[in-house]
């Protein structure tokens, strides 16, 4: 038996199966990580306003990646400084000797940033400091001995992503600094030594590098590092965006298979991404569902900033090249509702699916393939004339999102704009998978391979849905599910 459909949320723009804080403002994914059957999200979070202020971590909790119950605040700021973005671990073997009593530590790496030394311009107004917690993340004591690694006089000195790296019994921190990375390593989390750097001359350079995560992927049998830096500014659509790296790590030195400047998603609204420790082979990544650009001046008021859904990350090759791919995750199957199928879809000028899925509350996932790569656009509408339209342009060969007449985009000057992204396939067909919630799209192009994510803020909900294809298009399947809401 299906669940009725949630009406949309009383408040507009909140989203509806993405995770946003109840109040207040919230920035980047923090010290994700799976312990005992529960899954932690921390995040940047200012509890006194709706624009950034002087950052906590939040904390959210989940079973299923789905449904995130809100908890109280993990870390305040101090005496060393504000909250800023970081990781965390799960510490089995006790390296820093937090445990007692053969409890299993969860320890959170943090930059503390502070802001009267940064009045004083030293340059080292940023080092990383811990915090553990022996209750599974419920409470937290930060280290005595804070910070752990101080700064050398680098400004920008941030965002510590911590694993463990097996072959070396020896935990591997990726930090950013100013325009390029950091590896450091460590027996036990309170001692570092610095391994090496990469970056200064390969990759994007538009922005200060940040939030960076390493993790190792298998293709083909072979494990292959992928390296994450976001950038801020310098995106491909402007504003903040997340770029990668492939390559080989040896426990010192990351060696990139190529240089070349590659996007983990081209739309304009997933930054900071970051994956969760300790899941395995499992690789899950959630972003920050927004854009420096504008984000202080979205139009919401109780509330600022949502995350993306958690996306499954593994490699493709193209042409001999490697590209990470992101597709949503198995659990968010959980909020399927009734599915319309439609098969051998021939669309020669618009095709009106509205009628056929009656979905009042506009949350759905759309999966369809193509019989050859065609021009076509999904159009995502309202009575009030707002639209959003996600389509492929056969000629340039992008797939594009266009928010110009979403419906409020007078907030920043540049929101209301069409962003494009390559199509990195060179398969005939296109499949595709479209996830819609209240004020989001997330587009998943031939499995995972071209990657985006836009925020929008319509009048009303976009309730109505319409092919258009000039030249002709024939689908072979179209699925078009309705999802419900997660929000308690």
């Amino acid at each position: 038996m299906n669940q009725p459909v949630v009406a949309a949320s009383p408040e507009p723009h909140r989203p509806q199966y993405h995770f946003s804080p109840k109040a207040h403002w919230m920035n980047d994914p923090n010290g994700m990580v799976y312990f005992n059957g529960t899954y932690h999200l921390f995040f940047q979070y200012y509890p006194d306003g709706t624009t950034w202020g002087p950052m906590h971590w939040g904390h959210a909790t989940s079973k299923d990646l789905v449904r995130w119950q809100e908890q109280p605040i993990a870390l305040f700021p101090d005496s060393l400084g504000y909250i800023f973005s970081g990781s965390a671990v799960v510490d089995v073997n006790n390296t820093t000797g937090f445990g007692k009593n053969g409890q299993t530590p969860l320890v959170a790496i943090f930059t503390h940033h502070n802001p009267v030394l940064e009045k004083q311009k030293t340059g080292k107004h940023e080092y990383q400091s811990l915090a553990y917690s022996l209750d599974e993340g419920k409470t937290w004591t930060k280290y005595a001995g804070n910070p752990v690694l101080p700064n050398p006089g680098i400004s920008d000195f941030r965002d510590p992503k911590v694993r463990w790296y097996e072959p070396q019994k020896k935990w591997i921190m990726t930090l950013a600094t100013k325009d390029r990375i950091t590896f450091y390593s460590s027996p036990d989390l309170k001692n570092w030594t610095r391994e090496s750097e990469f970056g200064s001359t390969v990759g994007a350079h538009g922005g200060v590098w940040e939030c960076p995560d390493l993790f190792p992927l298998t293709h083909n049998g072979k494990t292959v590092w992928t390296l994450l830096v976001s950038i801020n500014p310098g995106g491909p659509n402007g504003g903040s965006a997340t770029q990668y790296f492939v390559g080989d790590f040896d426990g010192k030195t990351f060696k990139p298979y190529s240089t070349a400047t590659k996007w983990l998603d081209y739309g304009t609204d997933n930054y900071a991404g970051v994956t969760f420790a300790n899941t395995g082979n499992r690789v899950v990544l959630m972003g920050w569902m927004s854009n420096w650009q504008y984000a202080n001046v979205v139009p919401t008021t109780a509330w600022r900033s949502a995350t993306t859904v958690p996306r499954e990350l593994g490699l493709k090759e193209v042409n001999k090249d490697l590209f990470l791919t992101s597709v949503p995750v198995e659990e968010l199957g959980a909020l399927n509702q009734e599915t319309v199928l439609v098969n051998d879809l021939t669309v020669k000028d618009r095709y009106e699916l509205t009628a056929k899925t009656r979905n009042e509350s506009g949350l759905f996932r759309l999966e369809l393939t193509t019989k050859t790569a065609g021009d076509f656009a999904l159009v995502l509408a309202n009575e009030q004339g707002n639209e959003v339209v996600i389509g492929y342009d056969k000629t340039a060969n992008v797939y594009y999102i266009d928010r110009s007449k979403a419906g409020k985009t007078g907030f920043e000057k540049g929101f209301g704009k069409r962003h494009t992204a390559p199509r990195l396939s060179v398969d005939p067909q296109i499949s595709l998978t479209l996830l819609v919630d209240v004020a989001s799209v997330e587009l998943f192009a031939d499995g995972g391979l071209t990657v985006m994510t836009d925020i929008f803020f319509p009048d009303t909900d976009l309730t109505k849905l319409v092919i258009k294809s000039a030249s002709g298009i024939v689908i072979p399947t179209l699925e078009y599910t309705k999802l419900t809401s997660s929000v308690k």
